[in-house]
């Protein structure tokens, strides 16, 4: 090469370098590799404003906004973390990011433990009016033609805890466009799930926190609203399944102990409700919903006086809440067998307006009423109970409270038309032994063998479906069998069992002295065997022998002193006794 040429070669090679010092950004190749950095400030709603950048944030700034939007607990963190680490709180944008990501965990994860920036965001910040209008209540909805995804979902935070669906729905719009913004961010979906739910499309409730769930299996709370879901559907059973995988999870979330809590309560699984309850209390003992379903959960468990320390404490919380009267009135009741305290809280709580609902407080005190000594109180709960029969669609335990009553009375055609429906709808062991029982009173020795027999299959090994299935026997004039059936089990009972089957057993006999014998035994094994001592009186009743006679029937009549064949008794005998 000439030397001439090389000279010219080299020149070049030094003009171009200096040509690539001064405009680098001509030699880029990968237009992938580019970063376009966001502004600190959004434009206020509705003003297309041009916002200068943070000086050496670019791409930075992007990440950081882009975690915040993304919304699961890490992704917020982790934008708190960048601010802090590249030294950016003292700027706008820092400033105002730390308050969205803030108020983000401190809403919807309460139960993450992080320190938290001191929130000082720049007031003129389209970001930092929204989150005042938060704090006030205040729902802001975007602009028309707003395209900033935080502008969507951050004035929904003034609704996270509304429940009224006439100030949610109107959010749904706004809240579409942000899940149109950003798809891959749960908190689109998530807010969404909750208006929903709260509306109660829970259909689209469930699609929306599934949505959320798949999205980051970090934001419990739409596994949260997918239990709640369940729970509604009548999935007892999966609400708990999820909830006790979410425990496992998030060990330390109080937020999910205390929906699982919740979710034993209410599927009245009280073994479980308890210990889950008294560990939401070792972290808010003061939480009253929490302090009285302590106290119920005691009571349904017996132990009615440790409820009284957690009743008392609930006191000064809502003392006039119907729950804790009720629960006030079964501690008297069934703890220290005060019947008359115990309808002195009922009354109050049927006196209330809406007092009378068909619900287990008015059931509880129709039973109560009905089951007194007193005249007065038993019309008075049979004037209950025909009010609760009266309402649109009688719940079934008001129709079984109402079997009980005809058949204590013994009006068994009454009793026989509640129990049509019993039968039908749910067919339980109970429902087959008062159907038994109504057979039987009516002489309907078919079909009392025919449900005996239906009951006793289905509890071979209980009390009264096989008493019930050898009196049917005996009725039926299958001495034999149910002689059988009698001394299998005799030897092994006791107590009021035994009495029973004395009892049964008599009914066999050939004569009346033998009978005698085993009615005898069956009252010596329980003196208040109410059929035993009916059957003795009757027996000194046809012998005329009215000194013993009146001595069975005044035990009698003790026992059940509105039983009407005893009536008709005591009224024959009202001279002697």
């Amino acid at each position: 090469m000439r030397p001439e040429f090389s000279a010219l070669r080299v020149g070049l090679l030094f003009f171009l370098s200096m040509l690539v010092g001064f405009f680098p950004s001509a030699c880029a190749s990968d237009p992938s590799s580019r970063e376009t950095p966001l502004p600190t400030e959004v434009p206020v709603a509705g003003e297309p404003v041009q916002q200068p950048r943070p000086s050496g944030t670019g791409g930075i700034a992007e990440e950081i906004r882009s975690l915040a939007e993304t919304g699961s607990p890490s992704s917020l963190l982790t934008s708190l973390d960048l601010v802090k680490n590249r030294e950016l709180g003292n700027t706008e944008f820092g400033r105002v990011m730390n308050a969205v990501n803030s108020v983000l965990l401190k809403t919807l994860y309460p139960a993450v433990q992080a320190q938290l920036p001191l929130q000082d965001p720049p007031q003129t910040h389209s970001y930092a009016k929204i989150l005042k209008d938060v704090e006030k209540g205040i729902y802001t909805s975007p602009s028309q033609n707003a395209g900033d995804f935080l502008e969507h979902v951050l004035p929904f935070l003034a609704l996270y805890r509304e429940t009224r669906s006439e100030r949610l729905l109107p959010a749904l719009q706004d809240l579409k466009k942000a899940a149109d913004l950003n798809p891959a961010s749960v908190l689109a979906p998530l807010f969404m799930g909750l208006v929903y739910e709260r509306s109660g499309s829970f259909e689209e409730a469930g699609a929306q926190y599934s949505r959320a769930w798949q999205l980051s299996p970090e934001c419990y709370p739409a596994a949260l609203g997918l239990a709640r879901i369940a729970g509604v559907r009548g999935d007892s059973q999966e609400a708990v399944r999820l909830l006790s995988d979410l425990v496992i999870r998030f060990p330390d979330n109080i937020q999910i102990k205390r929906q699982l809590a919740l979710a034993y309560y209410s599927n009245r699984d009280w073994s479980r409700a308890g210990p889950a309850i008294a560990e939401v209390l070792q972290r808010d003992s003061r939480d009253g919903e929490f302090i009285l379903m302590r106290a119920h959960v005691l009571v349904e468990e017996g132990q009615f006086l440790q409820a009284q320390a957690p009743l008392d404490l609930y006191a000064s919380v809502n003392s006039s809440s119907r729950l804790y009267l009720f629960l006030r009135a079964r501690v008297q009741a069934e703890g220290y067998r005060n019947r008359d305290a115990a309808l002195n809280y009922l009354r109050s709580l049927l006196r209330a307006p809406g007092g009378i609902v068909d619900d287990e407080v008015s059931v509880y005190a129709a039973r109560l009423l009905v089951d007194s000594p007193r005249t007065e109180d038993q019309a008075e709960g049979r004037d209950l109970l025909n009010r609760l029969l009266g309402g649109p669609n009688p719940s079934l335990t008001v129709m079984t409270l109402a079997v009980q009553d005809a058949i204590h009375r013994q009006a068994w055609q009454e009793a026989r038309t509640y129990l049509a429906r019993l039968l039908d709808e749910r067919r339980s062991s109970q429902d087959l032994l008062n159907a038994y029982t109504v057979e039987h009173g009516q002489g309907n020795n078919a079909a009392a063998l025919s449900y005996a027999r239906e009951l006793y299959e289905r509890e071979p090994s209980g009390e009264d479906a096989v008493t019930a299935y050898i009196s049917a026997l005996i009725d039926t004039g299958r001495q034999d069998e149910a002689g059988r059936m009698i001394e299998t089990r005799l030897g092994a009972a006791s107590g009021t069992l035994k009495s029973r089957y004395y009892y049964l057993r008599s009914r066999t006999r050939p004569n009346e002295d033998a009978a005698m014998n085993d009615l005898r035994s069956s009252l010596f094994e329980d003196p208040r065997n109410l059929n035993a001592l009916i059957a003795m009186f009757e027996i000194y009743h046809r012998h005329r022998d009215e000194r013993r006679a009146v001595y069975y029937l005044k035990q009698a009549l003790a026992l059940a002193p509105d039983n009407p064949q005893l009536k008709h008794y005591e009224a024959e005998y009202a001279a002697l006794l």
